[in-house]
């Protein structure tokens, strides 16, 4: 090991629940030399699953994570534990969608450029060429795939945005409101790692126009979700909710007004929290350590 900066990484776990888990995962820590800086755990009754999630500063350079890999894998053998080991200081690669809808790329990207949220942006995809030069005033690339109505014209259109995907290669892709379905071969491909905001408080009202949904419900109570997608549309593993209150008197267009604001916190946070490795999946739902 080396004298360099200490390095900072992330434990990420989960295994069948058993007594001693955590004090066999401090006491390998403390072992060699790590400071643990944030440690968060839950035992499922239901599954009897257990999850943590720790994060520790130990001497060393960029050989340490490699160095404590090897060192783990008996107890996590022993544990029946399915894990890994996170670079808490990498800046991971985020590829964004968009159609035309501005308020979350522009969020994220100013998000970005302040230094809330650390991540790379490597490019910016879209349907349409109306948001080309907000990207590009971000010095981004910005790549303009149309989607023809035809189904060839759409396969032949999807096939080139994951072309574009793959050449950017992202830890990472967001939705930020793109109106066209991931196709499941894609969802597959990238497997917890495509997330989506949806301006609903989903379940509620999945698929397309939520809010004129929601006014002829009459509900009192409008929100936004954030969610892994899946093949199945709208229904997959929920990170991030909120809701703000409607009135009555209010419009659609109130509603999208009032809308927008959640949907930019909504995702906001949930992609914080999946870039820090908070949100480890449970079949169709998800452990938040916020």
């Amino acid at each position: 090991m080396s004298n360099t900066e200490p390095a900072r990484l992330r434990l990420i776990a989960s295994c069948p629940d058993r007594i001693g888990i955590v004090a066999r995962v401090a006491t390998f820590l403390a072992e060699r030399g790590a400071s643990i800086t944030e440690a968060s755990q839950y035992d499922d009754p239901r599954s009897q699953t257990f999850f943590m999630r720790s994060e520790f500063v130990i001497p060393g350079g960029e050989e340490t994570r490699t160095w404590l890999e090897a060192g783990f894998r008996p107890i996590a053998r022993e544990l029946g534990m399915t894990w890994r080991l996170a670079d808490a200081h990498r800046r991971q690669r985020v590829v964004l969608l968009v159609s035309k809808f501005d308020h979350c790329l522009a969020y994220l990207l100013h998000r970005r450029k302040v230094g809330d949220l650390n991540l790379d942006v490597p490019c910016v995809i879209s349907n349409h060429e109306d948001l080309r030069a907000l990207v590009e005033w971000y010095g981004i690339p910005y790549h303009h795939v149309p989607v023809p109505a035809d189904p060839a014209g759409k396969q032949a259109a999807l096939e080139e945005t994951a072309r574009l995907i793959g050449e950017a290669q992202p830890d990472t892709i967001v939705l930020a409101r793109y109106m066209q379905i991931f196709p499941p071969w894609l969802c597959e491909r990238y497997r917890h790692r495509v997330i989506n905001i949806h301006h609903s408080f989903l379940p509620s009202f999945v698929g397309g126009k939520p809010y004129h949904q929601a006014e002829e419900r009459g509900v009192k109570l409008i929100g936004a979700t954030c969610h892994y997608v899946t093949e199945e549309l709208d229904a997959g593993p929920i990170i991030e909710q909120d809701v703000v209150r409607i009135r009555h008197s209010d419009t659609i267009k109130d509603m999208m007004r009032l809308g927008k604001d959640v949907e930019n916190a909504v995702l906001s946070r949930g992609l914080r929290y999946h870039l820090e490795d908070r949100v480890i999946v449970h079949g169709n739902k998800t452990i938040l350590f916020s």
